[in-house]
C-alpha cells in the first residue's frame, strides 16, 4: 500500500495545486509520471537478483526506507527538473519492491497458497486507491498553511514518514528465504523447503547459488513462457491504466467533482470483493488459473464494448464498474499464474522471469496514460475501444496459455542447467 500510494500521491498533488505553485505545463506533467517507470523498469531485474543474494528483510526494507525519505525530499522541491530527478529515484528504488514481493511468496508458498497471497498483496493496491485520496484530501486540507508550507507539501511529508515506520517495522516482521531465515529453527527451515519440493518447486538449499546471474538472464529471456506472460500482463496492466482516469471518467457521467470522488470507492469496492473472491477460490482450483483469467477479461470485454454503445449514466457506471472489477481480479491471478508456473525453475531463473514479466507488464502503463484525453470525453470512444481491444486479445492470450503450459511445463532445474551450462 505505501508503495502505490508513493507512487500515485503525486496525482493527489496536482489536484491541490502542486501544477500551480511549480509552473507545470500539462505535457511537464504527464513526463514527471511517466519517468518514474523509466527508472522502475531499468532496475527490477538487477534489484532481484541482488535480492536472492542477500536477505529481504535487511534488503526490502533498506530500500522502503530510501523511498520514503526521497518521498519527504518532494515536499521541498522547487522546480520542475528537481521533480523529474526525484520522481526517477522513487522509480529506481521501488522497483525492488513489486518483483521481490513475487519472489518470497513463489518461495514460501505452494502452488495451492500462492493466489491467496497475491490476491492480498493487490488488495491492498485496490484499498489504496479507494481510500488514497480520501487520505490525501485529509492531509492536503488540514495541514494547508502549517509552518508556511502548502497542504501539497505535507502530502509529501506525511506518507514519506508513514513508509518509513513501516519499513523499520517490516525488519522485524520480514522473513528471509527458506534455506536462510534465521526466524526459523534448522528443523523448520528444512520443512519448509521439503513441502516445496514435495510441490514441484525449486528452494535452494544452500546460501551459494547453483546459477549465476548471467546463466539465469540468459535463461529467462530465451524461454517463451516468459514472454507469453509478458504480453498478457503487458495487457491487463495497460487496460487497468484507466484506474488513474476514475475521477475524470465518473466526473464526465454528470457527478460534480466532489462527489465523483467519493464515487470513485465503490468501483474499488467491488474490485477489492472481486479480487478476495477470485484469490479464495483459485487455490482449491490452481489448474485453472489460464481459464479464469480468461473469463474475467471476457466480463471487462463485454461491458467495454457495451459503454462505447450505452449512454445512460447509470448503465455506464455500473459497466465501469465491472469493468474495473474484472482487470484487478485479471492482475491479482495472473501474477500467481506466472509464479507459480515458473516455480519448477531455479530461484535465480525465477526471480529474473518474474522481475521481466513484472517490468515489460509495466511499460504498458506509458501509452495507457494516453487513452483517455479530456477532448474524449463524455464518451471515451477511443479508449473504451482500446480497453475492448486488449481486454479481447487478452482472452486468447491466456486461453491459449492454460493449453500450451499443461502440455509444456517450465523446465525443472536439471533441465535448465543442462540447457543454459553451468
Amino acid at each position: 500500500m505505501s508503495s502505490y500510494m508513493d507512487r500515485t500521491n503525486i496525482g493527489n498533488a496536482k489536484v491541490v495545486g502542486m501544477d500551480v505553485d511549480l509552473g507545470l505545463t500539462s505535457d511537464q506533467y504527464s513526463l514527471v509520471l511517466i519517468v518514474f517507470f523509466i527508472t522502475y523498469v531499468v532496475f527490477e531485474v538487477p534489484s532481484n537478483l541482488i535480492l536472492i543474494k542477500t536477505r529481504p528483510s535487511i534488503f526490502l526494507p533498506s530500500l522502503m526506507i530510501l523511498w520514503g525519505i526521497v518521498t519527504c525530499c518532494m515536499a521541498l522541491v522547487k522546480s520542475y527538473h528537481q521533480l523529474i530527478a526525484l520522481r526517477l529515484l522513487v522509480g529506481a528504488l521501488e522497483s525492488c519492491f513489486a518483483p521481490g514481493v513475487l519472489l518470497l511468496f513463489s518461495s514460501w508458498y505452494k502452488k495451492n497458497e500462492q493466489s491467496k497471497r497475491f490476491a492480498v498483496y493487490i488488495s491492498a493496491a485496490v484499498l489504496s486507491g479507494a481510500f488514497g485520496g480520501i487520505l490525501a484530501g485529509a492531509i492536503t486540507g488540514g495541514l494547508d498553511g502549517a509552518y508556511g508550507m502548502a497542504g501539497w507539501r505535507w502530502l509529501f511529508i506525511v506518507e514519506g514518514v508513514a513508509t518509513v515506520s513501516w519499513a523499520i517495522v517490516a525488519h522485524f516482521l520480514l522473513l528471509d528465504f527458506p534455506s536462510n531465515t534465521n526466524k526459523f529453527s534448522a528443523a523448520e527451515r528444512a520443512l519448509a523447503q521439503s513441502r516445496l519440493q514435495a510441490d514441484n518447486i525449486e528452494t535452494r538449499v544452500e546460501d551459494v547459488p547453483r546459477v549465476t546471474s548471467w546463466q539465469a538472464l540468459c535463461a529467462s529471456v530465451k524461454d517463451w513462457r516468459t514472454w507469453l506472460f509478458v504480453l498478457g500482463y503487458m495487457i491487463i496492466v495497460g487496460s487497468s491504466t484507466m484506474t488513474y482516469f476514475y475521477p475524470a471518467l465518473v466526473k464526465d457521467l454528470g457527478y460534480t467533482s466532489h462527489m465523483a470522488q467519493y464515487m470513485v470507492v465503490p468501483i474499488y469496492a467491488v474490485s477489492f470483493v472481486a479480487v478476495a473472491a477470485t484469490g479464495y477460490f483459485m487455490d482449491k482450483i490452481p489448474r485453472h488459473r489460464g481459464l479464469v483469467i480468461a473469463g474475467w477479461l471476457g466480463i471487462s470485454f463485454i461491458c467495454s464494448v457495451c459503454i462505447c454503445t450505452i449512454y445512460n449514466p447509470t448503465a455506464r457506471y455500473v459497466l465501469l464498474v465491472f469493468v474495473a472489477s474484472g482487470l484487478w481480479a485479471s492482475n491479482s491471478l495472473s501474477l500467481s499464474y506466472a509464479a507459480s508456473t515458473f516455480g519448477a525453475m531455479p530461484q535465480e531463473v525465477r526471480g529474473v522471469s518474474l522481475a521481466i514479466v513484472n517490468a515489460m507488464g509495466n511499460t504498458a502503463q506509458i501509452h495507457g496514460a494516453y487513452l483517455f484525453p479530456s477532448e474524449d470525453g463524455p464518451k471515451y470512444l477511443k479508449g473504451f475501444g482500446a480497453v475492448s481491444g486488449m481486454c479481447g486479445f487478452g482472452i486468447v492470450i491466456y486461453a491459449a496459455s492454460h493449453f500450451l503450459l499443461k502440455r509444456f511445463p517450465a523446465n525443472s532445474n536439471a533441465a535448465l542447467l543442462e540447457e543454459v551450462g553451468e
